[in-house]
């Protein structure tokens, strides 16, 4: 059941927060932009709305799949990391059970991720103006049809290694903010929640949830932006060699606040999205759990 919640709550939040996510992909991406308002209004100029939600429904179904593994995965390995320490699956865990478990769940989501990732990002950098009455040329065919599309170009010019461009960055970026995440969670809970509470109220969730998604994402811009540089390097850039090479480069063109690019856009995306994803998935488990 785990599965199913986090897949609701998955896929409820990417709608929530994808016009975000697209504004952030191209301040990290792209240098020409004075800050987050000037990239919503050059975005909205030339693209429209349309130009907010570049690759969403790909997004919608990877994000569902992926939140499913996470919250599914984060479930299994604490009931089994519980099972060898205590002797027991529904022991109380300690906190660096959940941070272990999260840890473990960011992991094993790297490998169903990566594809949709760099599909999205291309997505999102791809330009393509809107058509305009007033401008009599006509409007450039983009590379890119949509999210499946782009997956297949980029098998055939780059090869199966172009789908997971940018993994080892999203392995760091995800090991390390998914066992914050479940750990801020898990301790907000416990803390808000009144002595002689089972369960935390909706409230709390909602506070903890969106707090935990702040936190984690602080923690992974860096990485974040790395990754993003990695996604849309494409076969005839060669601009980036690795991990490493790109984080390197990008520093040493752009300072190390280059690494920060997109921080405040994350934090501000990452409450109320992460407050959808919490609620919903306590929802869905109390609603099977009544039922």
């Amino acid at each position: 059941m785990d599965f199913i919640a986090g897949a609701i709550g998955g896929g409820l939040s990417t709608a929530v927060g994808y016009p975000l996510d697209t504004v952030k992909v191209r301040i990290q991406t792209e240098g020409h932009y004075n800050g987050i308002w000037h990239c919503v209004q050059e975005t909205y100029r030339t693209e429209k709305v349309w130009g907010f939600y570049k690759g969403v429904s790909a997004s919608v179904l990877s994000v569902s799949a992926i939140s499913s593994v996470s919250f599914g995965m984060y479930k299994n390995f604490l009931c089994n990391i519980c099972k060898l320490r205590y002797g027991a699956a529904d022991a109380k865990p300690s906190k660096l059970d959940v941070s272990l478990a999260g840890g473990a769940a960011g992991a094993a989501r790297v490998v169903l991720m990566t594809p949709s990732e760099v599909a999205k990002v291309r997505m999102q950098t791809q330009r393509n103006a809107h058509p305009s009455v007033a401008s009599p040329q006509p409007v450039s065919k983009p590379k890119y049809r949509g999210s499946l599309h782009c997956l297949k170009v980029i098998a055939k010019e780059e090869g199966f290694g172009g789908l997971y461009k940018g993994c080892s960055a999203l392995l760091c970026r995800d090991c390390s903010s998914s066992a914050i995440y479940f750990l801020t969670y898990s301790a907000l809970c416990d803390w808000l929640t009144p002595a002689g509470k089972n369960k935390p109220g909706f409230l709390v969730v909602l506070l903890s949830g969106g707090f935990a998604g702040v936190l984690a994402w602080g923690l992974a811009t860096p990485m974040d932006v790395i990754k993003s540089r990695m996604q849309t390097d494409e076969s005839d850039q060669h601009k980036y060699k690795g991990l490493v090479h790109c984080a390197r480069e990008s520093v040493r063109k752009e300072g190390a606040k280059v690494l920060f690019k997109g921080l405040g856009l994350n934090c501000i995306r990452a409450f109320p999205v992460n407050m959808v994803v919490f609620v919903t998935y306590e929802a869905v488990l109390r609603f099977t759990d009544h039922y």
